[in-house]
């Protein structure tokens, strides 16, 4: 990946839907060079897709937490398994520590925010978690 890749990939970082055409002018390059490199980024997986997010105020609606999950020994492959059918899971990380996983959560309402935490709880695995709900944003990268 050289200088102009990392370019192209700031460009949609900022925008992902920036046309080829005002990516092209910004960086100084052909169009046909732009479409040809995210062409490439696209086919080796650097760029593995493109994906919606909501407007700040949108999300703020949402009941947001940060779920920490403590996993029976060897079964944190069969937790992630059942994680990933729950949609309101945002992102799960495994994490050094006291705690195994990492959740992300956000849930339209305290009672399905409530609904997805007995979920998790009720697995087969989950020793135990603990549950952080997220009361404001007070910086947010992407």
């Amino acid at each position: 990946m050289d200088a102009l890749d990392k370019d192209i990939i700031a460009c949609l970082t900022s925008d992902a839907r920036m046309s080829v055409a005002v990516m092209a002018r910004r960086l100084n390059v052909a169009r046909s060079t732009v479409q040809a490199r995210l062409e490439r980024l696209e086919t080796n997986g650097t760029i593995a897709g493109y994906t919606l997010r909501l407007n700040t105020a949108m999300e703020e609606t949402r009941i947001r937490a940060t779920i920490l999950l403590s996993v029976e020994p060897r079964a944190q492959a069969a937790v992630l398994t059942r994680l990933r059918a729950i949609p309101q899971i945002r992102a799960a990380h495994t994490t050094s520590g006291r705690f195994d996983m990492l959740l992300r959560v956000s849930a339209d309402t305290t009672a399905a925010l409530d609904g997805v935490l007995d979920q998790i709880g009720d697995m087969p695995g989950v020793k135990s978690s603990e549950s952080l709900i997220h009361l404001s944003t007070k910086i947010a990268r992407q």
